[in-house]
């Protein structure tokens, strides 16, 4: 059973290609298919080497004026098509010489085109060789023999890449046909292959758009970075459908770009010089589809239709379905592939979606990102592998990410899930892996402290260990916050601020149990203090009712109490200043504000992710009106504290939780149906209407006695939350801002506001919230049982037909929260 296709070069034979199968099988038409555009490359190879092994011959014997006549004529005889490009770039060459002979052809060709706008132009005769012979005519009398031959050399050189052009310029090309042109490119390039800076740039514009993006604001700033070599190192690591046309993904764009802009800026900054990126390799983002059509579940994209309630009760099958699918034999294979790369270091498996990472929809925190130790035999690491893939392509269809894309009107939109297998920062530490330390950082500080700090000091949060604790939000830790551009001014001043404050809790992964693990911080350092890096740089040591550095010679963690505080990374190093130069760049060049995830080895800075940092309007300050001035009745609280600036009015209800009666509920299935209920008022109250107040830390992970458990479909809807903090229970709201959870707030137009009712000067009207009529068991008559705890005040009602306004001026830090009907002017 054979294949085969002659070779024909120059209308003559010069061989053929075969392909036998051993045992009797027909041939597939694809086949055949392949093997003739086989052998059309293999002949124009040969072509190619006859050509310049005879010019390097005639080059031997002849000065330039001949060679390049030897070459123009032979083209003349072998390959008119490319005679004719080569004949039109050295014309336009000619006339934008200023060639007067060479401007009149090329205003022959444009006489009667466009001249009447509404018929078509004159078809005008050519004829190749007569146009060529006048066009190289011209060149002879204009140009010196050697700017010829090196042009027409140059060109018929350029030549040799129109096979990527086609390749590109399909449509229809797979991501397979592209990779095999990218290679055969590369390879030339050593033989003298050269690109125009036209033909370069379209090269790279094509590939950015093909596989990274087709937003236009990020193909405009990445054709500036990437190059089209870039791809050729890209592509040896992406796994993708045979066939197939998928994109890597936002994440993947962001971080690429990134590691671009910061690689050619480290050539004028030595800061940047050591930031890296960990190893990666890419699913393309059609493999989920492949995945979906091979094991019959084109069913489960439609639960994207169905009521949000249906949706979360749904998800936890279809996680479970998905996870008990198997991949396809070809994504399988590159897995494998990948695993042998990375060896037995722990992995991340990350979300990297069409829609994600994009200015104004980040989807931060909406899809899955699982750790694995990726420990134990081949078979065990790929089979934890696998599952951890399938369980990010069923988060594309969790609760969070449906009602963000319906709030963002992106429902209808065919979302596609890539994938990251990233390489988890960090050393082997004791029987655990975790990084030093690890972070977000954003290039503006929506949030200030201080009245000192602006906008564009940015702002880090930091924790040791796996960065997940920096970017979900904790109700029961804290993050290290700095301000690059101010890094002297710190949230926490006082010793007792700077220890209750400082992280307490480690998220690592364990070696041994192949697991994620959260570790008390003492715990931690009494068994790994002395192999923890940059150690020193990260604890103080609380001694004699002081926080002193450590010496260089370390410290006992078994005798003393560390901190962490990071005090001398922040004071004693260029770390700060290195991050500081990393958002200024980013932003600079991508020219918009930028959110990024970074962890640092004890060796080397790590770049993880990048992506336009979620921002609403600039605000202008509310007028606060002079309390003296209003009735006392009318004012609902007061806030002197991390106050932004904006206003919220017409607020029609209040939904309040009462922070005494929800920390006396005896059981976490009591707490949890106190989240489900704000979820169902969310579902009915008027959007945009009604405020959420509670007890902080909402949304948060962890501890749920100390904020209400709920998540972005919980509260999509409402104009504002506000969290109250009351002293008795010794503890603060930390801070959202730079959260996953803060993002939701601010790409959903959600103001946020913490309130500290029980410091001095803050007004706090918790009569009026207890007294108002309880309209929850009219609108959830389900969560009727939860009247103590959850309160449904409608102002109208309750103040004579008034709204609520919400007026907040951060250059001041004040706030206020007035019933009425319009909002005064300040006194």
């Amino acid at each position: 059973w054979q294949l085969s296709a002659p070779l024909i070069v120059n209308g003559q034979a010069a061989g053929s290609i075969v392909v036998t199968y051993s045992e009797e099988r027909p041939f597939l038409a694809e086949e055949g298919k392949l093997l003739e555009t086989i052998a059309d490359l293999v002949e124009r190879r040969i072509l190619h080497h006859n050509l310049r092994e005879l010019l390097d011959e005639r080059r031997r014997q002849e000065t330039p004026a001949v060679e390049w006549r030897v070459m123009v004529d032979l083209l003349r005889r072998t390959d008119p098509k490319l005679l004719g490009r080569v004949t039109r770039k050295m014309l336009y060459h000619l006339a934008s010489s200023g060639f007067a002979e060479a401007n009149r052809i090329v205003d022959d060709f444009g006489a009667g085109i466009g001249d009447d706008e509404n018929q078509p132009g004159a078809r005008r005769p050519q004829n190749m060789p007569e146009m060529s012979e006048r066009v190289f005519a011209i060149a002879a009398e204009s140009l010196p023999a050697s700017d010829i031959l090196a042009n027409v050399q140059r060109w018929i050189k350029e030549e040799r890449s129109g096979f990527l052009v086609r390749v590109l310029e399909n449509p229809s090309s797979s991501l397979s046909e592209i990779t095999g042109a990218i290679e055969r490119l590369y390879h030339l390039a050593p033989e003298g292959l050269e690109l125009s800076a036209a033909r370069e740039r379209a090269f790279r514009v094509s590939l950015i758009r093909r596989l990274l993006s087709d937003d236009e604001a990020f193909v405009g700033v990445a054709k500036d970075f990437v190059g089209v070599e870039d791809f050729y190192h890209l592509l040896r690591r992406v796994i993708h459908p045979s066939g197939g046309q998928g994109q890597l993904g936002g994440k993947a764009a962001g971080l690429l770009l990134a590691r671009q802009v910061l690689r050619r800026a480290a050539r004028d900054a030595a800061l940047l010089a050591g930031v890296r990126t960990p190893r990666t390799w890419y699913l393309t983002s059609d493999v989920i589809l492949s995945f979906i059509e091979t094991n019959d579940l084109e069913d489960v994209v439609e639960i994207k239709y169905e009521d949000v309630a249906q949706v979360r009760r749904e998800y936890p099958y279809v996680v479970q379905l998905f996870k008990h699918s198997p991949l396809p034999p070809e994504i399988l294979n590159g897995l494998s592939v990948a695993l042998d790369e990375f060896g037995d270091v722990p992995l991340i498996v990350r979300s990297s979606s069409l829609l994600e990472d994009r200015l104004g929809t980040s989807f931060a925190g909406k899809y899955k990102s699982l750790f694995i130790a990726n420990r134990g035999t081949k078979q065990e690491r790929l089979e934890a592998l696998t599952d951890a893939v399938t369980e990010v392509f069923a988060s594309t269809f969790a609760p969070d990410p449906i009602e963000y894309r319906t709030e963002h009107g992106l429902l209808d939109f065919h979302e596609e899930m890539g994938v990251l297998i990233q390489e988890v920062v960090g050393k082997k530490i004791g029987r655990y892996f975790f990084p030093a330390y690890a972070g977000v950082a954003f290039s503006r500080n929506e949030f200030r402290w201080s009245r000192r700090i602006r906008r564009e000091d940015g702002l880090l949060r930091m924790v040791p260990g796996l960065g997940t604790r920096a970017v979900d939000r904790m109700s029961d830790d804290y993050p290290i916050l700095v301000a690059p551009g101010q890094p002297s001014l710190r949230p926490n001043v006082s010793l007792d601020e700077k220890v209750r404050y400082a992280p307490h809790k480690v998220d690592v992964i364990n070696l041994e149990s192949n697991t994620l693990e959260t570790i008390d911080a003492e715990s931690l350092l009494r068994e790994c203090a002395d192999e923890y890096p940059l150690i020193n740089q990260l604890v103080s040591i609380f001694r004699n009712d002081r926080l002193e550095q450590p010496s260089a010679l370390g410290f006992d963690a078994r005798e003393e109490r560390a901190v962490f505080t990071f005090e001398g990374l922040i004071a004693r190093t260029p770390f700060v200043d290195q991050m500081k130069q990393v958002l200024e760049v980013l932003e600079r060049e991508m020219g918009v504000p930028v959110d990024v995830e970074f962890a640092h080895d004890g060796e080397h800075l790590y770049l993880l992710q990048c992506r336009p940092q979620s921002h609403r309007a600039a605000d202008s300050p509310a007028a606060v009106p002079d309390l003296a001035t209003l009735p006392a009745e009318r004012v609902l609280f007061t806030a002197g504290r991390h106050v932004p600036n904006g206003a919220v009015t017409g607020i029609t209800h209040i939904v309040y939780v009462d922070p005494q009666r929800y920390g006396e509920i005896a059981t976490r299935d009591g707490m949890l149906a106190v989240g489900r209920a704000v979820g169902r008022l969310n579902a009915l109250l008027p959007r945009r209407r009604f405020v959420l107040m509670g007890p902080g830390r909402w949304g948060s992970r962890g501890d749920i006695r100390l904020g209400v458990n709920v998540t972005y479909s919980d509260i999509n809807n409402s104009a504002m939350l506000i969290e109250i903090a009351r002293q008795q229970r010794d503890y603060l709201p930390e801070l959202s801002f730079g959260t996953h959870f803060f993002q939701d707030l601010v790409e959903a137009d959600i103001r946020y506001l913490p309130l500290y009712p029980d410091e001095q000067g803050v007004v706090f009207n918790e009569a009026f919230l207890r007294r108002s009529h309880n309209a929850l068991a009219e609108l959830a008559p389900e969560f009727a049982a939860l009247a103590e705890t959850v309160r449904v005040i409608d102002v109208a009602r309750e103040s004579g037909g008034l709204q609520l306004q919400v007026l907040m001026n951060g250059e001041a830090d004040r706030a206020v929260a007035l019933i009425a009907e319009t909002a005064p002017q300040a006194v």
